[in-house]
């Protein structure tokens, strides 16, 4: 497979999953950082990186829009609720496999 080929199907597959975060509000942050180590967020920070690597002014609270569908304030009103004890417990036993 040649790079731009793959580069399309990297991009076509970030797409899928940012389209899947956003229908699924019903999924915590925390949920998501506890199960696989990242997290809207951390898409948000990656997409970032990604553009300052290119040389592409973009800030965080603008990546995370990108990622979020909306404002991260605005989604954090409409659908964040807070953690349990028992999801701190784990985020905090997990805090060293995660990808901030």
């Amino acid at each position: 497979m040649d790079d731009k080929t793959r580069t399309e199907l990297e991009a076509a597959a970030f797409r899928a999953l940012v389209s899947h975060l956003r229908a699924r509000t019903d999924v915590q942050n925390i949920d998501l950082m506890n199960l696989a180590g990242f997290c809207r967020n951390c898409l948000s920070k990656w997409y970032k990186a990604a553009a300052e690597e290119k040389g592409l002014e973009l800030d965080y609270e603008t990546a995370r829009e990108i990622v979020y569908g909306m404002p991260y304030g605005e989604w954090k009103d409409k659908y964040q609720t807070d953690a349990t004890p028992e999801q701190k417990a784990k985020f905090e036993e997990q805090r060293e496999k995660m990808a901030f």
